[in-house]
């Protein structure tokens, strides 16, 4: 019989994130994968771990397999399509190391289709197993209630893009709202710090969550200082920002 994969939006690292649906697909499971990206990153690891242990108790039925690394030295785009094929690889033997497990379960950061690969990489097995797709919390959705804003202006649109295109194409015309997600670090400096307002977390639903909101020219250097903090001490960061043309008053300011 047909291996079905279930990938499983887990939120942001928050337990009480992972939905009703996301339960009921944990506890039908016969085999978890957790991948491990590096010492340095074991504590990702670890707060899966923990997601697991508090649904399902301490006898889940749990494999972790080490996730390969992205080699830096090539052009980005074919970079990613081998580091997907080496992920896809990984995910196969892993999942016929155990062929009595039928139904299969992977966690994903956030939720499978926003800024993530996990649906591509899936697609590269042979054979593709039954898919199955269980959506979870956002990092957008956590960064706008920790701020306590909406994502958008009244009856506008947003657009949600990745700090490797801020850095490249500046502010894209027409847009009111900007999500930026997958920043490796300050891609906002590129903008003029006067004319935006910026609404800034990190390790957002987790204990060490960090927040910063202001005109851009006012707390971008508090923004990179946090980070860069943050990063050492922990080893990693995932944060996300909306930004937004400049009010009359900078966020947060007196009326």
């Amino acid at each position: 019989m047909m291996q079905t994969l279930s990938l499983i939006g887990i939120g942001t690292g928050n337990p009480d994130h992972l939905t009703v649906e996301a339960q009921k697909a944990l506890a039908t499971a016969d085999l978890i994968l957790i991948p491990r990206k590096g010492p340095d990153k074991a504590d990702l690891a670890d707060l899966r771990w923990q997601i697991v242990q508090a649904a399902l108790g301490p006898s889940a039925p749990v494999v972790e397999f080490d996730l390969p690394r992205r080699d830096p030295d090539l052009p980005y785009l074919i970079a990613v399509d081998r580091w997907h094929d080496a992920i896809a690889a990984v995910w196969a033997r892993t999942m016929a190391a155990a062929p009595q497990a039928r139904r299969v379960a992977l966690l994903i950061w956030g939720d499978p289709s926003l800024y993530d690969s996990s649906l591509r990489i899936a697609a590269r097995l042979d054979p593709v197993p039954q898919l199955r797709v269980v959506p979870g919390i956002t990092a957008l959705q956590v960064l706008t209630a920790a701020h306590g804003i909406a994502i958008n202006t009244l009856g506008g649109a947003f657009t949600v893009t990745t700090g490797r295109r801020l850095a490249q194409d500046g502010w894209p015309e027409g847009v009111e709202s900007l999500a930026v997600m997958l920043d490796q670090g300050g891609a906002f400096q590129v903008l003029d710090g006067a004319a935006y307002d910026i609404w800034w977390g990190a390790y957002l639903g987790m204990q060490n969550q960090l927040l910063c909101a202001g005109r851009l020219g006012d707390v971008a250097a508090d923004i990179l200082a946090m980070r860069q903090s943050a990063r050492a001490a922990h080893g990693w960061i995932m944060d996300i920002y909306l930004l937004r043309p400049a009010l009359r008053a900078p966020v947060g300011a007196a009326e």
